[in-house]
């Protein structure tokens, strides 16, 4: 029985394809399309295909089958973990402009009792294809977007049924709007306006006080807010890649996090000196600690902050695209563990280089984890002409 309409689809398929991608203009004619999708989305695939088609696009399909993941690791061997086709994977970034990723789990929790150790090995080596696409990107010759497609295991580790999860992803991505892409137009302005605002202050320390955190956090020299640009439907964040040697406190988060197809819940962490010194879960935690001593991984590489007036999202979801963007009384705010963004650096990506990263405290690893707060919390920033100023209370951005 079909629970979402073929104008829902459409709909969805177009806002990824002819809007989402590009920075927010649409593929072009010509423009060659990847699209990474898991069978559990296959009812999704004609209608991406469609948008790909009817933009005078190329789709380049890589289809993942159910129930195949599971057997890789507990069969494959560490030199079949660590295998990377390299030659085929620089081939498949070299030829593409476009990344699309669909998230959809017919067990969102399949890999429970795997050791994380080889988890993680797997995740450096995907970590190449990451670092290739980042390279395209910062030069200007690709974008990417990830979205969600829903199952009933899904919606099930959300307390939901399949029908009210497909509510809140309608709700939440404008496709209840006659017409969406010109909705995300008018939020996307509204983006763009905070990050303007929060641009222009000349801010040298976050300090983050409230319900289970006291955090400080130096943003570093040459940095700027970034959000939207369409790597995520759903995104209503504003964030920025803090300095990694600067961050002093403790943060506890109060959502669950699905991380490697593994659940982590109950999660704090301790800082000094911008590292990681103690964390701790009351669910999941090897897996947490596991990550955590992954290079770079111990160092934060994303401070975020939504806008509850923004964002549509006000259930947990189960899912970290739409847990980082939801809105609620009190927003949201999420910390990434890892990869800082290069788009935060403000002399721009072209020149953005490891070097760079090194000299301005931008972090550097194959592992980027958002673990996200629904708390009430106050962000104070300091100045660097000493002064504090309020910028997110209950909730909203008061700039």
């Amino acid at each position: 029985m079909k629970i979402i309409s073929d104008e829902i689809l459409k709909k969805y398929a177009d806002v990824i394809i002819k809007f989402a991608l590009n920075d927010y203009k649409g593929i072009r004619k010509g423009d060659k399309v990847y699209v990474r999708i898991p069978e559990a989305a296959r009812e999704f695939l004609p209608y991406l295909q469609k948008s790909i088609l009817e933009s005078g696009g190329h789709m380049i399909l890589e289809y993942i089958p159910d129930g195949i993941l599971r057997d890789f690791f507990d069969i494959g061997s560490v030199e079949q973990l660590s295998y990377t086709p390299k030659k085929y994977v620089r081939s498949l970034i070299s030829e593409c402009d476009h990344v699309v990723r669909i998230l959809s789990e017919s067990d969102p929790k399949q890999l429970e009792g795997i050791d994380p150790k080889l988890i993680m090995l797997r995740q450096k080596n995907l970590g190449f294809f990451r670092s290739l696409m980042q390279q395209k990107e910062n030069k200007g010759k690709l974008t990417w977007n990830i979205s969600l497609f829903p199952t009933k295991a899904m919606a099930k580790e959300a307390k939901m049924t399949l029908e009210e999860y497909w509510e809140e992803i309608v709700h939440a991505c404008f496709l209840d709007e006659k017409d969406p892409v010109s909705k995300w137009r008018e939020v996307t302005k509204q983006i763009e306006d905070t990050k303007s605002k929060l641009n222009k202050l000349d801010i040298k320390t976050l300090n983050v006080l409230g319900d289970g955190v006291d955090l400080s956090i130096g943003l570093g020299e040459k940095r700027i807010w970034a959000g939207g640009g369409g790597r995520n439907i759903p995104s209503f964040e504003v964030f920025t890649s803090p300095d990694n040697r600067e961050a002093e406190g403790y943060i506890s988060f109060s959502e669950p996090l699905y991380i490697y197809d593994n659940l982590v819940d109950g999660i704090t962490l301790k800082f000094k000196d911008g590292k990681v010194v103690k964390a701790s879960a009351s669910k999941g935690e090897k897996v947490l600690k596991q990550m955590i001593s992954e290079k770079g991984a111990n160092r934060l590489g994303e401070f975020s902050l939504t806008d509850k007036r923004l964002s549509r999202i006000h259930r947990f979801m189960a899912e970290t695209l739409f847990d980082e963007n939801t809105g609620g009384k009190f927003g949201n705010m999420h910390l990434a563990l890892g990869q800082s963004f290069p788009e935060c650096f403000s002399e721009g990506t072209k020149d953005y280089t490891s070097k760079t990263a090194k000299k301005y405290g931008f972090n550097e690893s194959h592992i980027h984890t958002d673990i996200v707060t629904r708390k009430d919390r106050t962000v104070t920033a300091i100045l660097r002409n000493g002064t504090k100023k309020v910028i997110y209370q209950n909730g909203e951005f008061r700039i």
